[in-house]
């Protein structure tokens, strides 16, 4: 079987990558259509992956709408010269590959804002996998398992951090530090979405420097450090996972580093335009148990990470909870793979479940979790 990956971004390497690898090994044939956007990459030539890039995309707001054409040209003249048997991806690039080429596609979706790209592809797919906290209906090709995209290369059976993270960090071994990771709000779903300006950025980091040693990952490489008590995160991206399990707080205005950190037991702030009465499923369900804040002020969102860093009790207690967590979840790549080589199709999948999955009981979490 011949098997093909959408990986638009970083965080889609992360999805695929094991899956891929995977079913490498079991003899199949796996390639991975790839955008030049960010470490994408990177993290590919990291993970020895085979790959193909099928443009670029910069940062900038309206950088797809110009480079679209392109994209989908050379995207179907690859697809077509692979001739795959099944396809993944995220988004109407895959989908309407498997259209174009008449092959079936699996749709990995998990944000609920992006209803127009929902409208444009879920019609050319064949199944739509999606978190189980997921707040949209999909209709019947949709399923969901209990977890998160991020539970394909964080969850303990496919993850275990390195113990010498600290070393290339140049940190000591009690050494507290935080990670800043600071969005571009370049891709087609931040439109009209903002989060930590400049200028606030500039504050955050004088403040958390009071408290912990600071790592600051930008997406847009415009942070500037003169006069800043940071450090640029530089050490290849394929180690910032380690980085991030070791590290005592995330403070962000981006959206998968926080469900990745909450995944890995450490406690996280996310503030941006995007918290509010329509957020998006994951990270609604993520605070409610405990394991991130979704404060989109400022000022509230600095004092609740000083207040963090200032707990010692917090790393035991995160810890805690993050084991209670993870184990009700599922081991995605292994729902990925299953799913890829059984001929049953979802419905032959175990961890897949086509209608709502019920909730977990509510933990004793302290309703002092500023919003």
């Amino acid at each position: 079987m011949r098997y093909l990956f959408f990986t638009n971004t970083p965080a889609h390497v992360h999805l695929y990558k094991h899956a891929a690898a995977a079913l490498d090994d079991r003899g199949h044939d796996v390639l991975l259509l790839a955008r030049d956007y960010g470490v994408t990459e990177d993290l590919l030539d990291y993970h020895s992956l085979p790959y193909r890039c099928y443009g670029r995309l910069e940062t900038t707001k309206w950088s797809l709408v110009r480079q679209l054409p392109h994209h989908y040209y050379t995207i179907l003249r690859y697809t077509r010269q692979y001739d795959p048997d099944r396809i993944f991806g995220m988004g109407a690039y895959a989908a309407h590959a498997g259209a174009l080429t008449r092959t079936p596609v699996t749709l990995l979706l998990d944000s609920e804002p992006t209803s127009l790209d929902h409208a444009v592809s879920r019609p050319f797919a064949e199944s739509i996998l999606t978190p189980h906290a997921f707040g949209k209906d999909l209709g019947p090709k949709h399923y969901r398992f209990r977890g998160f995209k991020e539970s394909a290369y964080l969850h303990p059976d496919v993850f275990s951090p390195r113990d010498d993270i600290r070393e290339r960090l140049g940190v000591g071994p009690d050494e507290k530090y935080v990670i800043c990771r600071f969005n571009a709000f370049g891709s087609h779903h931040d439109v009209s979405h903002s989060g930590i300006s400049p200028s606030e950025r500039r504050e955050l980091v004088a403040r958390l420097a009071d408290h912990a040693t600071v790592f600051v990952s930008d997406e847009s490489d415009a942070m500037a450090f003169e006069g800043v008590d940071a450090r640029p995160f530089d050490l290849h991206p394929g180690l910032l996972h380690d980085a991030l399990a070791e590290a005592h707080l995330l403070v962000a205005d981006t959206q998968t580093m926080v469900t990745e950190a909450a995944l890995l037991g450490t406690p996280a702030i996310r503030s941006n335009s995007f918290v509010g009465d329509a957020d998006m499923g994951n990270f609604v369900e993520l605070e409610r148990e405990g394991l991130i804040y979704n404060i989109g002020e400022f000022a509230p969102a600095v004092e609740r990470a000083c207040a963090l860093l200032d707990d010692e009790s917090v790393p035991a207690e995160w810890a805690e909870k993050r084991d209670d967590y993870i184990a009700s979840t599922v081991n995605l790549t292994e729902v990925i793979v299953d799913l890829a080589t059984n001929p049953e199709g979802p419905e032959g999948v175990a961890g897949l479940s086509r209608g709502e999955l019920s909730a977990r009981p509510p933990r004793d979490v302290p309703a002092s979790a500023d919003r």
